[in-house]
């Protein structure tokens, strides 16, 4: 099979490779790809710095072609990339390919940005004097992304460190690095001067400990588990570069009595289960009222028997596998910790065969789950959802509020002034009402609160924050 290399100053590097293998039919190997080492990183870093001078001072017209040429491209192959997505992380043909919609809006987004680039010129309190706040790229940026975004996470930390003139070293999860590379492989036929992005594979303890290690890197962005986020910014601090983290979730979604229905259980399955549960926003914490838990929990329950768990490109499957042996031990762990804290498994919690063999679990409920219980504060990535029961709205809110995280949150309910108060109260960096706690627009600011996230929102406007730096400059008449 080919080897997928690194691209490294302009050039495809070879080295070992390993086998990336389909979630959804474990006998195929999707494709081989570069294990990269330490060499390779520094290279790739020295490459980047080589590289900014120049990218740094390029003009907007010219980050703004290569950024639409990017985004035009995989919007024109939005249906081989999303095949390609499902095949390395098993999420469904119809969201991976949405998922590639969304990639391509992000690099159109950005390269709109690109032309809107600005500053402010203010008149100084002292007479005579000019005042011109600018923003500067801040110069070699490292990207380090998780496995359950494959191909809209990379997008979003590259199209704005590349909008706002900065130059990468990419360093993907190792399980997915066939989107990736897809990107990677874009940019690079669109035009992007060598050096500029460079690609990096392989394992984080290798090529992430470099990039950490270097002090050559002048930005970190990083998204994944918790505890690698707190490596990243010790490291950071002790080279005094700018970081930026998106970390875990227990996202709460609240059904109150007063709620649609039929509303509160698509956003909770949609929330819970879709993509299989591994997402950072997903619902896996649904706090309903009693009045309405049992009525919810029946029409959650026959939703859940609707759901098709199958191979992730085959039509009519609603979720896919896990994504890997390693995440399927850790769901079913907490399963079995769910069961021996009490709580009762109200529906799924077993391994399904299939046609092809995968990682295959049934979406999992559990109910009579208490707010202390471990799979109620603990982020368990996969298709496995805790039902709390509460009393009333203000015992919800703080029941919401009580976790270490604070990414998404959801509410459900027909009442304005309920809506109005969770919105304001929640302590979540974003709120969803009558909606899935999963699903952002690629346009507006992602990110959370205490656990959860650190440093400036991604996305949109906002993600001038992390990629420049602000510079104010005075002029005397």
């Amino acid at each position: 099979m080919t080897i997928y290399q690194n691209l490294i100053g302009g050039e495809w590097v070879g080295s070992d490779a390993t086998r990336n293998i389909n979630p959804s039919d474990t006998n195929e190997v999707v494709g081989l790809y570069a294990d990269g080492t330490v060499e390779d990183t520094k290279n790739a870093i020295a490459a980047a710095k080589a590289a900014f001078p120049a990218w740094s001072r390029s003009g907007i017209w010219e980050r703004h072609v290569i950024l639409k040429k990017a985004g035009d491209e995989i919007m024109a192959r939005k249906d081989e990339l999303g095949a390609l997505l499902a095949r390395e992380e098993g999420k469904t043909l119809p969201e991976a390919i949405g998922e590639t919609i969304r990639a391509s809006q992000i690099f159109e987004f950005f390269a709109g940005e690109a032309l809107r680039l600005a500053g402010e010129i203010i008149p100084s309190v002292r007479p005579n004097i000019g005042v011109e706040i600018t923003r500067d790229p801040l110069g070699v940026i490292g990207i380090i992304t998780p496995w359950n975004f494959p191909i809209a996470i990379p997008a979003w930390k590259i199209a704005p460190a590349l909008c706002y003139g900065n130059t990468v070293v990419f360093k993907p999860a190792e399980l997915v690095p066939a989107c990736s590379w897809a990107i990677v492989d874009i940019l690079n036929r669109a035009g992007l001067p060598k050096g500029v992005l460079n690609l990096v594979m392989g394992r984080g303890s290798v090529v992430g400990q470099t990039m950490l290690d270097s002090p050559d890197v002048t930005g970190i962005t990083f998204t994944g588990s918790t505890g690698t986020g707190r490596r990243v910014a010790a490291a950071s601090i002790e080279h005094n570069r700018k970081f930026q983290l998106e970390m875990g979730g227990k996202n709460p979604m609240v059904v109150l009595d007063d709620a649609d229905l039929s509303v509160a259980v698509e956003a909770a399955a949609n929330s819970g289960f879709f993509s299989t549960g591994q997402r950072c926003t997903a619902s896996s914490r649904l706090i309903v009222t009693e009045g309405i838990h049992d009525k919810f929990v029946a029409a959650l329950t026959a939703k859940l028997e609707t759901l098709v768990v199958d191979n992730a490109l085959k039509p009519g499957t609603h979720i896919g596998p896990v994504v890997d042996e390693k995440q399927l031990k850790t769901d079913t762990d907490y399963i079995e910790i769910g069961r021996k804290e009490g709580a009762k498994l109200a529906f799924g919690g077993e391994l399904i065969k299939r046609e092809t063999p995968g990682f295959y679990l049934q979406p999992t409920l559990f109910t009579e789950a208490t707010n202390q219980m471990r799979i109620s504060r603990e982020e368990i990535f996969g298709p496995v959802v805790s039902v709390i029961r509460v009393k009333d709205y203000e015992e919800a809110l703080a029941t919401a509020n009580d976790t270490p995280f604070g990414l998404s949150a959801g509410i459900a309910t027909t009442s304005l002034k309920h809506a109005t108060h969770f919105k304001r109260n929640s302590e979540a960096g974003m709120v969803m009402v009558n909606l899935p706690t999963a699903g952002v627009d690629f346009h507006v600011p992602f990110g959370g609160r205490k656990g959860s996230s650190y440093g400036p929102r991604e996305q949109g406007k906002y993600a001038a924050e992390f990629y420049t730096s602000v510079k104010t400059a005075y002029t005397l008449a």
